[in-house]
């Protein structure tokens, strides 16, 4: 009997830690690189402001998933490995010096910009983005901020249109200004209640070990899916012209 106690002891705390090291899963593949973005936060904002700036750059906006990296990012906000207000400034800065010199590139150039290469590849993105912005007028430029993929094509659209610069700018800014917090602040809420509920401490991770992968494998099944419903729909509105004229 003195022996079967011990041989119990064991078998549970054997169980035990095989449970805790399947919990901890996530978490430790996880912890490594929000230790070091702790360490080098100066690279997760750049890396914020790369990405707002890229959605805005015709053609590479529509494939970089610039909201879904920061959606991603924002849940290392309420552990402070991430400061709020550097987030939203990140994001801010990289849509306007994106979204500002996609216009003034197309400004300068135009209406010949949109027949050169590489837009010549995407006319029906193109021809989309011009008829958004003639139905829209100025709001094209507001609503064109939160509607991916016109969101990479619009900006240079309406600088080759000739909309004056003061009107583009102060529409997309205000428009900036609200796209940011509506991209960053539902993950910080949303990382914020799941702490405070406890929802995944059981599984020996914090609730941003679950939010991150959660929104980027949400991302992937998204594009997948969209994808492949445009292939069976014959072609997506992104699809280059070499594919539309072999189809």
């Amino acid at each position: 009997m003195a022996l079967f106690v011990p041989l119990v002891t064991c078998g549970r705390s054997t169980a035990e830690t095989g449970t805790n090291a399947n919990r901890d899963f996530v978490a430790s593949y996880l912890d490594p690189l929000i230790a070091f973005v702790s360490a080098n936060p100066w690279l997760a904002y750049l890396t914020l402001f790369l990405a707002a700036l890229l959605e805005a750059v015709p053609v590479v906006g529509s494939v970089i998933p610039g909201s879904t990296i920061i959606l991603a990012l924002s849940a290392l906000v309420p552990g402070g490995e991430l400061k709020l207000q550097w987030v939203l400034l990140a994001a801010v800065a990289g849509a306007v010096v994106g979204d500002g010199s996609a216009y003034w590139v197309g400004h300068r150039a135009q209406r010949e910009i949109l027949s050169t290469w590489p837009l010549t590849n995407y006319p029906r993105v193109v021809a989309q983005s011009e008829d958004f912005f003639n139905r829209w007028g100025t709001w094209a430029v507001f609503f064109a901020r939160f509607v991916p993929p016109i969101r990479a094509f619009v900006p240079i659209t309406a600088g080759s249109l000739g909309m004056p610069p003061a009107r583009f700018y102060a529409v997309n800014i205000f428009a900036i200004l609200l796209w940011a917090p509506a991209h960053v602040l539902p993950g910080v809420a949303a990382v914020s209640v799941l702490e405070d509920y406890g929802v995944f401490h059981h599984t020996g991770g914090g609730a941003k070990h679950f939010w991150m992968p959660i929104i980027i494998g949400g991302a992937i099944i998204v594009a997948l899916s969209v994808w492949t419903i445009r292939r069976r729909h014959g072609g997506s509105a992104i699809e280059p012209a070499a594919k539309q004229s072999r189809g």
